[in-house]
């Protein structure tokens, strides 16, 4: 083989080892420190969120009190439901700190609206599903409503 041609493999080869290594870092960086949000969402700015429906009166609607791990390494493992959002993954602080591979750090969070109970995935590697739909932005759920985190799966409970 000519010399371009060997200093061509080489370059090839260390132009894919570089690319491999940038990627490696990406994940690991967006694993321990959360995926970026974007400016609108941090100035508040896009569409404004829905107001919450109003239950009919005399209908009394039941409220979950806590979320609950029903599935995976962790079960058993609970929050109590209130004010502050409660964060769900392998993070030190997460109010659910959850012994799975395939959670984030910072994988996901659970947070009410007024009355009702959203769940957002905080730009997780592997995802989070609620049933058998991934979620891309904070989708509301009730109770009893499986949300699934790697292998785990919480539902929300009275």
């Amino acid at each position: 083989m000519s010399e371009l041609t060997l200093f061509l493999i080489k370059a090839g080869y260390l132009a894919i080892l570089w690319i491999f290594v940038l990627s490696a870092i990406s994940v690991i960086r967006s694993d321990m420190f959360g995926a970026r949000v974007p400016e609108a969402a941090r100035t508040g700015g896009g569409r404004a969120p829905k107001a919450p429906r109003q239950p009919k009166p005399g209908k009394r609607r039941s409220v979950p009190t806590h979320a609950l791990v029903t599935e995976g390494s962790n079960v058993g493992e609970r929050a109590e439901l209130g004010p502050t959002p409660i964060l769900i993954g392998r993070g030190s602080d997460a109010a659910i700190r959850l012994d799975d591979d395939y959670v984030s750090t910072r994988h996901a969070r659970i947070a009410a609206s007024g009355d009702q109970w959203f769940v957002e995935d905080l730009g997780s590697t592997n995802g989070t599903y609620v049933g058998t739909v991934r979620i891309s932005q904070p989708t509301t759920i009730g109770l009893g409503t499986q949300v699934r985190v790697g292998k785990t799966i919480i539902e929300l409970r009275k």
